[in-house]
């Protein structure tokens, strides 16, 4: 699988939070714990909210759902592996299993930039073209959307898994990483071909990400410039009001991408690229339910009416 003969190599070891003082481990555990439970409890309470809610049975939240189940599923690729391995003196993982990581980790992530990309298209003809928007965000349109998110996501993991493992890895098993990610596995490759593959691969990927950066913009673009033509305060205020959440988590999203695959190239120490790596892995799947829960008035209500009333009953 995936040219996995191709190395001397049949296990790694994720050196992670190692480095840190032992104390330490215990805290980031609970911490990150916290967190995640709190990422698995925010998308599953969205993806409830929506599938009880008849009125949220728009593009709009089909897309939102569809990205919460790409979250979880980022996130368990990389968070219970880390988990463990921060109260476990035995961090080895097999070729295989860091194979897999890498590709469910990249498929997940590029699916979650696709469909914040989609969700922008969205919000651009519902602002820009909304007396045409029933027929050009059609639900089989629309499911087609989700899906060429998730095979383009499944295709960039596929790639960049694919031209990792071909390398032939020899020397130190150690990854300076808490979870299989290109970089520090490149580190470990040997053979003249690894210059081109770490060249190939960093294209592109930069280059499906900037594309969807890049698509993000020009709908905001033309989403603002029509906002601006609303002759009314509260007509334009109400119209941008669509579109915060999602503008939210694109800045939160690409803000940390980019502080940490944009930084400069030197001297860092591993406790700080690792605790820099936590921000993209932990920290933005734990913002995001919380921005679009509190940023999307409809969905606050829609998580209100719909949870409360039933405790209520259950109370009753």
């Amino acid at each position: 699988m995936l040219g996995l003969n191709h190395t001397s190599t049949s296990e790694f070891i994720l050196l992670g939070f190692s480095t840190f003082p032992q104390q330490l481990l215990p805290v980031f555990f609970l911490l990150f714990l916290l967190m995640y439970l709190f990422t698995l409890l925010g998308n599953l309470l969205i993806m409830a909210t929506i599938r009880s809610e008849r009125s949220l049975h728009t593009p709009m939240y089909l897309f939102l759902c569809a990205l919460s189940v790409s979250e979880i599923l980022y996130t368990v690729a990389i968070i219970p592996r880390m988990l463990a391995d921060l109260l476990s003196a035995h961090r080895s993982i097999s070729l295989l299993a860091c194979a897999s990581q890498m590709f469910f980790s990249f498929t997940f992530g590029f699916t979650h930039s696709f469909l914040l990309t989609v969700m922008g298209h969205d919000r651009y003809v519902a602002i820009c073209h909304p007396l045409r928007y029933n027929v050009l965000m059609s639900p089989r349109g629309c499911a087609c959307l989700v899906g060429w998110s998730w095979a383009g996501g499944s295709v960039m993991g596929l790639v960049v898994t694919t031209a990792i493992f071909q390398l032939t890895f020899c020397g130190s098993k150690e990854i300076h990483h808490f979870f299989c990610h290109v970089p520090p596995l490149l580190k470990l490759a040997c053979g003249d071909e690894v210059p081109l593959v770490a060249k190939g691969v960093g294209l592109v990927c930069i280059m499906a990400l900037l594309g969807c950066f890049l698509l993000i913009l020009l709908s905001y673009a033309f989403i603002v410039a029509t906002i601006l033509k609303i002759p009314s305060a509260e007509g334009r205020h109400k119209a941008f009001s669509t579109c915060a959440s999602h503008l939210t988590v694109v800045v939160v999203h690409y803000g940390f991408a980019s502080v940490i695959y944009l930084k400069p190239k030197g001297p860092h120490s591993q406790e700080g690229d690792t605790l820099m790596a936590t921000t993209y892995t932990v920290l933005t799947p734990f913002l995001s339910p919380i921005i679009f829960s509190l940023r999307n008035k409809e969905l606050k209500i829609s998580m209100k009416k719909t949870f409360l009333s039933k405790f209520s009953l259950q109370n009753f």
